[in-house]
């Protein structure tokens, strides 16, 4: 069964990430930080099979000269934020159907790339995901790491998308950042199935919750990445033994709280059984009651049971 899966989170200084750091570990490039001088050297990933910047169309290669190159492009988010605790980038990681193959995994990445690009006209940096030989053989998936400003032809401009904040958002009369994520958890959902049905698979997606589709059941924990890369260091996480042991206390309570298993009530028969047994039942009854009456009571009634009989039967 295909899977669904949309997350989105901010690279903020405030948790001491940085967009050239996070770019050049997801595209499996080198890169340089000219705020700090540091490099970030990560060459050596054999997993990403593709990457590629999208801009907006309107720019029509205006910005190419800067925009295009991958250590430009996050060198200039980071120098246009000033403050301490500012978001440099914003990414999306979307779940790759693993009933795809690689060229239409890459085709649907790309689609969702060029949207997110051409909706709230910013850079993206798409990269494509193999799993990983130690992890779930079906986590295909796809880093779309983007610009939390306008991309212009001389910068960066203006927030946008789901960075702008509330009373921007009011004031242009936008839908709330609640109510973008939900559309965009939607979009990917079409654009998964879109990519599915084309390909001639059975399977689908769906970007509702359980509760919303009157499922009764709890939804998988989401352990933090660094939890994760503990673990397979093997080390210790109290933070993942924490969800994991909160997980399993919901799971027991929905159980308790499930109403007891009640017997199968027995199957109903079907319309050609039930027409017997009331024929039978009727004819039954018609010959005991004639058995009953005198012999010139029975033939005077013998024409109106006929055709009760016949009455009967279309009735039925």
């Amino acid at each position: 069964m295909a899977i669904y899966f949309l997350r989105t989170t901010s690279v903020a200084r405030s948790a001491g990430r940085r967009a050239t750091a996070a770019a050049a570990y997801r595209a499996g490039e080198r890169l340089r930080d000219e705020r700090s001088g540091l490099l970030y050297n990560h060459a050596h990933r054999k997993d990403v099979v593709h990457s590629a910047i999208f801009l907006p169309g309107h720019l029509a290669g205006a910005a190419d000269d800067w925009a295009q190159r991958r250590e430009t492009l996050w060198n200039a988010a980071e120098r246009a934020e000033k403050q301490a605790n500012s978001r440099v980038a914003r990414e999306y990681q979307v779940a790759l159907p693993h009933e795809l193959n690689t060229a239409q995994q890459v085709a649907l990445a790309r689609s969702f790339a060029r949207e997110l690009s051409e909706r709230y006209r910013v850079a993206v940096d798409l990269a494509v995901h193999l799993p990983r030989p130690d992890g779930d053989p079906r986590n295909f998936h796809a880093h779309l790491l983007t610009t939390t400003r306008e991309v212009t032809p001389r910068g960066l401009g203006a927030k946008t998308g789901l960075d702008k904040n509330g009373s921007e958002r009011r004031r242009r009369e936008l839908p709330s950042g609640r109510e973008e994520l939900r559309a965009l958890r939607e979009r990917w959902g079409s654009l998964a199935n879109e990519a599915l049905r084309e390909a001639n698979v059975a399977a689908r997606v769906d970007h509702r919750s359980y509760a919303e589709r009157g499922i009764d059941r709890e939804p998988q924990p989401l352990i933090p990445i660094g939890s994760i890369k503990m673990e397979r260091r093997g080390l210790r996480s109290e933070v993942a033994e924490r969800i994991r042991e909160q997980y399993r206390q919901r799971v027991a309570a929905r159980q308790q709280r499930a109403p007891e298993a009640r017997a199968p009530e027995a199957r109903p028969a079907d319309a050609e059984e039930v027409r017997r047994q009331a024929r039978e039942a009727w004819l039954r009854l018609r010959a005991g009651q004639a058995a009953a009456e005198p012999e010139g009571a029975r033939r005077e009634r013998e024409p109106l049971a006929h055709t009760a009989q016949h009455d009967d039967d279309l009735a039925l």
